[in-house]
């Protein structure tokens, strides 16, 4: 019985220790669509999708043996939203805000941190690999603040990532995913210009489409 428990500890160590060699780490540019779908707690506030872009580097770190992975991006994004409600808020600040271009464009720096499972496909696998992936995304605001003397957007977005995809040749990687907003972000503003704390109920939810290419 001794024996048999030396046995596996020694072949969890030569496991373990062969993780990091077998390891893999890439990086590369990643570029794609983001699809921005607004979504607020008031039907005047509602927007439709619209694609701005996103662009930046991708770095990878993988364990084939058990097929996992993260990934970790900076991005530059560009979200555009139009409303479907101009000029019907119910008042002059709401419509202020409905008309305001930047409450319809924001851009960001964005940085999605992804945990990653390759399914490992028989014969073809080094041709095409289809995975799975999740995790949370912290975005910047890199455009102005100000919206309208009452409104303005938050410096901070937090969503939740939900996404597939395709590994083609081992290097180019296209995916799809959801991001689910978690943070509100526009905030309104009190009389003397201060946040009243009571943020618009507003958070961005979008689809991402995007290929890296993975030295």
């Amino acid at each position: 019985m001794k024996k048999l428990q030396v046995l596996l500890l020694a072949i969890a160590a030569i496991a373990v220790s062969a993780l990091p060699a077998a390891a893999q780490f890439r990086f590369g540019p990643r570029v794609g669509v983001a699809v921005n779908s607004m979504r607020l707690n008031k039907d005047v506030f509602n927007n439709d999708n619209r694609a701005g872009f996103t662009g930046g580097l991708q770095a990878e770190f993988t364990i084939p043996v058990v097929n996992l992975a993260f990934d970790l991006s900076v991005m530059y994004v560009h979200r555009v939203s139009d409303s479907n409600a101009i000029g019907t808020g119910a008042n002059a600040d709401d419509n202020a805000l409905l008309e305001a271009d930047n409450f319809k464009k924001r851009d960001y720096i964005e940085i999605p941190l992804n945990f990653k499972y390759k399914i490992g496909l028989p014969i073809v696998g080094k041709i095409v690999s289809p995975y799975i992936f999740t995790g949370p995304s912290f975005a910047f605001l890199a455009s102005k603040r100000d919206i309208t003397a009452a409104y303005q957007n938050k410096a901070f977005d937090v969503a939740w990532n939900f996404g597939v995809g395709l590994q083609l040749f081992t290097h180019l990687q296209v995916g799809a995913s959801y991001g689910l907003g978690i943070t509100k972000t526009v905030e309104k503003l009190n009389v003397a210009g201060i946040t009243s704390g009571t943020p618009i109920e507003g958070k961005n939810n979008y689809w991402t489409i995007t290929a890296a290419w993975l030295f």
